[in-house]
């Protein structure tokens, strides 16, 4: 495979014996995004010149006999969430388009300490907040696997740039599927951290400063060994917790798929999945069967699911009705005394959890840690989970309002955020789950899927992957690039 789509882990080697120099890579990587890039519009904030700064640093570093670290001299691109010094971090809000950060969030730091250098930054949906990658400042990412199809988000314009060549590794963010979608839409890996095992100081706009519930930060990449590799660098303690505590993950304790005892969960009344992606859970396990794991179609956790979304409603709308207006609570409280009490629908729920009390959110809290104990008990008598990520491939770019917006799956018209159930339903119970690539669908779209562990489970999780790709295959660059 040529340099552009080798893993970050390869290149690290490579420049280490001296088969390419930083400077080389560099370059090659930025004279992609300048040729290929106006098709996509991934990469929207460059910072080519201190890039290739640093990767001179970074060659007579080696030349000196100094190595800065595991990936010393290795270019890659980050979310435009993330503040790094000298650069705009907006999260797509145009009022904050002159927001100049003024120092490296702390996965940055974490990363350069490691040896690698950033080109730029990547496009994200306003506020974060939706499964395509657009805004006012930068406009629209496309999926280089088919323009006419997003790539997903929030993370979008980090999963676009690794499929197309542009960067040799990634970091985004998760909070309904936010790294785990565009994995999915752009056929690489994807992880969602357990949560709070990685910093998200600096994944901020000015004011920000906790840690918000359910949100993850974490990598994105061309293999499974660039997630394992990303983890090492980037887990531990926020810095205000590191005099007091350290993180130990597990690490694998089985060396081959035979190993395994795997779950399978292909598709749900909640969220019907369609037909070709339920048969890919469904094939998968198979393959799993015929390579010795024990498999099971029928193990689920001892929950309902439609408890369990609604739990995660009020959890993801805890953290993302922060950001209202108050004119818009006025509306939603107004809205709310309207509302039949017995009524559970998606929308009830949006408006309650949007305005609820501190309470409120504790009452539910209780509730989510109900669903951690029923999950642990799941797991310890699974290894993993394989689930859907999303219903569909990537879908066509749809920028009407929010509430005119639909997902077609297999010619069934669903909610637009019905979708968001197999991203909650790991994320409101903390646990960590990979997204693998499985071949492409009908249409030659990626699908992927969930392999979903135990909390801290991280390392399992992505080594489950690692080992599937000697089977079934791993990422595959997009025609064209």
């Amino acid at each position: 495979m040529a340099f552009e789509f080798a893993s970050a882990t390869e290149l690290a080697e490579k420049i280490r014996n001296k088969e390419i120099s930083s400077r080389e890579l560099t370059d090659m990587y930025i004279h992609r995004i300048e040729r290929l890039d106006d098709g996509l519009n991934a990469v929207v904030v460059r910072d080519f010149e201190r890039a290739r700064e640093a990767a001179d640093s970074a060659d007579r570093a080696l030349a000196e006999g100094r190595e800065l670290g595991s990936l010393h001299g290795v270019p890659m691109t980050i979310k435009e969430a993330y503040n790094v010094e000298g650069l705009a971090t907006t999260w797509g809000i145009p009022q904050f388009k002159d927001n100049i950060a003024t120092q490296d969030s702390e996965t940055v730091k974490r990363f350069k300490a490691a040896g690698a250098h950033f080109l730029g930054k990547t496009n994200v949906p306003i506020h974060l907040a939706d499964f395509q990658s657009y805004n006012e400042i930068y406009g629209t990412t496309r999926n280089p696997w088919n323009s006419e199809r997003t790539p997903g988000g929030s993370s979008g314009g980090s999963a676009a740039a690794l499929a197309a060549g542009f960067s040799a590794l990634e970091s985004g963010s998760d909070i309904g599927g936010s790294i785990r979608n565009p994995a999915h839409f752009c056929g690489v890996y994807g992880h969602k951290p357990t949560w709070n095992i990685v910093p998200q100081q600096g994944h901020s706009l000015p004011g920000m400063a906790s840690t918000p519930d359910i949100a993850v930060v974490g990598p994105l990449a061309r293999s499974a060994e660039d997630l394992a590799l990303s983890l090492d660098i980037v887990a531990g303690p926020e810095p205000l917790c590191s005099p007091g505590w350290k993180l130990d993950l597990p690490r694998p304790t089985k060396t081959k798929i035979s190993d395994y005892r795997v779950a399978l969960w292909p598709t749900d009344p909640m969220a019907p999945v369609a037909l070709e992606v339920s048969d890919r859970v469904q094939d998968l396990g198979d393959r799993l069967g015929e390579l010795g794991a024990t498999v099971s179609d029928i193990a689920r956790p001892a929950l309902d699911p439609s408890w369990s979304h609604e739990i995660y409603g009020y959890m993801l709308n805890g953290v993302m009705a922060s950001s209202l207006t108050p004119d818009q609570v006025a509306a939603l409280e107004i809205q709310a005394q309207t509302l039949d009490p017995n009524d559970r629908s998606a929308d009830a729920i949006m408006c309650r959890s949007s305005i609820q009390k501190h309470g409120e959110w504790l009452r539910y809290s209780n509730e989510r840690e109900k669903l951690r104990m029923i999950w642990r008990d799941f797991f310890s008598e699974w290894d993993i989970l394989i689930c859907p990520q999303m219903p569909v491939a990537a879908f066509e770019h749809d920028h009407r309002p929010m509430g005119q917006r639909t997902l077609m799956v297999d010619g069934q018209s669903q909610p637009y955020f019905q979708q968001v159930f197999w991203a909650g339903l790991v994320t409101v119970s903390y646990l960590p789950s990979t997204v693998f690539p499985t071949g492409p669908s009908e249409e030659g779209l990626p699908i992927g899927l969930q392999a979903v562990g135990s909390e801290y489970s991280d390392y399992t999780c992505i080594d489950f992957a690692r080992l599937l790709a000697d089977e079934i295959g791993g990422f595959v660059p997009p025609p064209g690039y």
